[in-house]
């Protein structure tokens, strides 16, 4: 990093996070005094609005410009979808890790003007309204979350349409259409009309946004005294006039525009985080090439610019949570994540000069955000592959490692294009979808091994008392272990009508009071559609249900099969007494199911083949369930953190498990009971149908020594390909020995650095809660292969 760099990055690092209340005061504002307009057009003004009021800030030192905020690390909120409390903002300030500064400035505005006007009015409070007893009853007991009742619909993945088309060419395109409405014949042109006119204001807006930088920039260099940042500012001003109105033309515009759309889409709503550009270097290729090929662009100028746009990223810390996540969920993660290699369109090899620059600026930037990974196609050189290993093997977790080809198989399986399958990839944690043409929407988490215990007790929610589910039999009456696994689908049954059924009144609830014209102008086939994103207005629309407690289901239901049914030397109700005592006066039964059971992530077949049974009856009951907006539902396999809160509502379980206590993650084997090595686990996950998901997420740790080396990168680089010929879509590692981690935990102050790997992103192992902390501890770690 030169000195720049080195300046902006450590400025990133230590700037603290706070609340700006300067978007809620604006909406607010705008919305007191909003006329009589459609709802789509609304929107549209009121995001205008946003931009041509919010403040315009130029960074000392940088060449890619603009912030969410007023700041760096100033944070917005969204009252419009959940309206933060006093106690909240209080909590926020106080909480020990992943605090956001409140001052009391604006603690007042919430007090006086935003908590007043938007009582009642918000999509969280609008969808509890509507959801019915059921639903909530289940979702208080942590049968399922729901993301969109404090986030909008998002996880979405840009394209390279912006790299090719400017924002007056979408109007063009807009116009077009709007002349071609019949009003005649088509019932819903009037709806079209407001839609397109609303996604027109919206692209306006943000070319003016950029203007304003270019303002800004000249200003700014009128009073400049050091002649180098005068022309920068200068050049900077002319990029801000040209993108995103046009097509960029070089490396530094093509950066700045896909910036301004990245700021426009998290200033509309707050889209579950993320918004992420896609395959960048794909994207970013040809305007290297092109500059390499005049001279106006060397390795070292392209690679200064994308740690100016890695600091961005940086900058923009998660927007916070309300009500008792305010207090459970913190990162400042937003999951914005980059793509590298993979394929082209074609089909050929996608890996350029651009993607080892990419590789190396995630060495040297070593920063939380963006998350990175890469695409690995067996049509990948390894070259590649052992340089993404190298980093890797330092032990920050990035990147993660997808497979490229099973990616395209899940797309194809979907119904997607080959092409759009190609130029598709992961986003978020682990989510597939097709880049720039699909909203693929996660809708919550489901907690699988809450069903088991609900059908260990007949439908009653042993922590609670009260009757959760349908009465699926006395566990006594039970002779088969076909038996308990048919209660055990009548349950999931019967819990994911539920889930289903309020997911698609939230989506419509969505469609019609919150829709995102500046996120649909990007999206393929909004603008030929006249349809809202949130609305089915993508070429593709599919729904994920996000199953968690894959590993440690498997582990209970296999003790219970294996003890219970086959050797029979425990019965179902001395099983079930040592549950209900938490294994207080039966340790000999919990060391008897820890110890003395076939486990998952063993390469054993008895375990392995209950987990094939258990994702067969979840992908059975979720997969092609219709939306509400012509497309389907569908699974992936991943908790982010919600495995330790799911575990916090859950007993003790039949895999010797205590009370309380977090379940596995992702499709990681249960945390210590995979015991013959990293081999054994791939060949264990490998054994369910990968192409059939939307996403699995499998994390394995090694300690640093045994990656060291030519022959250490060799064995990384050899369990991935491995593990991508078996069918695996993820894998991912954290390279730190549990000594160092408890040494972490004890004397904070001198780790702060210290980077893990917690499920599909990276965090500093010191911000995370303590049942994280020993979650990932307490994961199995490997010395050998």
């Amino acid at each position: 990093m030169n000195e720049r760099v080195t300046m902006l990055r450590q400025r990133s690092l230590e700037t603290e996070a706070y609340i700006s209340a300067e978007r809620a005061e604006l909406l607010t504002e705008f919305y007191r005094g909003a006329g009589n307009f459609s709802i789509p057009v609304k929107r549209a003004l009121a995001f205008k609005y946003l931009l041509e009021k919010k403040k315009i800030c130029i960074n000392e030192g940088e060449l890619i410009v603009g912030e969410r905020g007023p700041a760096p690390k100033a944070t917005y909120t969204y009252p419009e979808l959940c309206c933060h409390s006093l106690e909240d903002l209080d909590i926020l300030d106080s909480r020990q890790k992943i605090s956001f500064k409140v001052s009391p400035e604006v603690r007042s505005v919430y007090e006086e003007r935003i908590i007043p006007y938007w009582e009642g009015k918000s999509m969280r409070d609008l969808i509890f309204t509507e959801m019915s007893e059921q639903w909530k009853t289940a979702y208080d007991a942590g049968i399922f979350t729901e993301f969109m009742e404090q986030r909008a619909p998002g996880h979405t993945v840009l394209d390279n349409k912006i790299y090719r088309l400017g924002c007056l060419d979408f109007i063009a395109e807009i116009d077009a259409h709007l002349e071609r409405l019949d009003f005649l014949n088509d019932v819903d042109a009037y709806y079209k009309q407001q839609e397109l006119k609303a996604m027109r204001i919206s692209a306006e807006a943000i070319v003016q946004f950029a203007k304003r930088y270019a303002e800004k920039a000249i200003e700014l260099s009128h009073t400049e005294t050091d002649a180098l940042r005068k022309t920068e500012l200068e050049n900077i001003a002319e990029v801000c006039s040209y993108v995103p109105a046009h097509a960029p033309r070089n490396f530094q515009e093509a950066l700045q525009a896909y910036w301004f759309v990245h700021l426009g889409v998290i200033t509309e709503l707050n889209t579950w985080d993320a918004f992420s550009p896609g395959r960048l270097d794909q994207h970013l290729y040809p305007f290297y090439k092109k500059g390499v090929a005049e001279g106006t662009l060397s390795d070292e100028q392209a690679r200064e610019l994308l740690q100016c746009f890695w600091v961005k990223f940086n900058n923009q810390p998660a927007p916070p949570k309300v009500g008792v996540t305010a207090a459970e969920s913190g990162t400042y993660t937003d999951f914005a994540n980059i793509n590298s290699g993979g394929l082209k369109a074609d089909g050929s090899d996608g890996v350029n000069e651009v993607t080892y620059l990419v590789l190396d600026v995630i060495d040297e930037m070593r920063l939380l955000q963006p998350s990175s990974n890469i695409q690995l196609s067996k049509k990948n050189p390894d070259r590649f592959l052992k340089r993404a290993a190298r980093i890797i093997r330092k032990g920050w977790g990035q990147p993660s490692v997808f497979n490229a080809d099973t990616v395209v198989e899940e797309l194809l399986r979907q119904g997607k294009s080959i092409e759009d399958a190609r130029q598709g990839g992961t986003s978020g944690c682990v989510e597939t979808g097709a880049f720039g043409k699909e909203s693929y929407i996660l809708t919550g988490y489901f907690n699988l091994p809450k069903i088991l215990e609900l059908v260990l007790h007949n439908g009653l929610d042993p922590r609670t008392g009260q009757q959760l589910g349908v009465k699926t039999g006395d566990p006594q009456t039970f002779d088969s272990f076909e038996a308990l696994f048919d209660a055990f689908k009548k349950q999931l049954h019967y819990f994911m009508d539920i889930k289903v059924e309020g997911s698609n009144i939230i989506e419509r609830l969505y469609a019609s009071y919150m829709p995102s014209p500046f996120l649909s102008l990007l999206i393929d086939d909004c603008v030929a559609k006249g349809k809202d994103y949130n609305d089915g207005g993508a070429r593709y629309n599919t729904n994920y249900v996000q199953g968690v407690g894959l590993g440690s289901l498997t582990d209970m239901l296999a003790g219970l099969k294996y003890h219970v049914f086959d050797q029979k030397d425990l019965t179902i109700v001395q099983l079930l007494r040592a549950l209900e005592d938490n294994f207080s006066g039966h340790e000999a039964v919990r060391q008897q199911l820890m110890n003395k059971t076939p486990h998952f992530g063993n390469d054993q077949d008895y375990a392995d083949e209950v987990m094939v049974d258990i994702f067969n009856a979840y992908y059975d009951e979720v997969n092609g369930r219709p939306n509400t907006k012509g497309g389907v539902y569908r699974i992936n396999m991943l908790p982010t953190t919600c495995h330790v809160y799911f575990g916090s509502v859950i007993g003790a379980t039949p895999e010797g498990r205590k009370a309380w206590e977090p379940l596995s993650e992702g499709i990681s084997p249960v945390q210590g009971a995979d015991r013959l090595g990293p081999t054994a686990v791939i060949k264990s996950a490998s054994k369910l149908d990968h192409a059939r998901t939307g996403g699995t997420l499998l994390n394995l740790k090694f300690t640093p020594q045994v990656l060291e080396g030519d022959d250490g990168l060799n064995k990384l680089a050899h369990l991935v390909r491995s593990y991508f010929r078996m069918g695996g879509h993820h894998i991912q590692f954290n390279v730190v020995s549990a000594k160092t981690l408890r040494a972490a935990q004890a004397e904070p102050e001198k780790y702060r650095d210290l980077i893990v790997r917690v499920a599909g992103y990276s965090d500093y192992f010191c911000d995370l809660s303590e049942a994280l902390q020993e979650e990932i501890i307490g994961r199995t770690e490997h010395s050998v292969f």
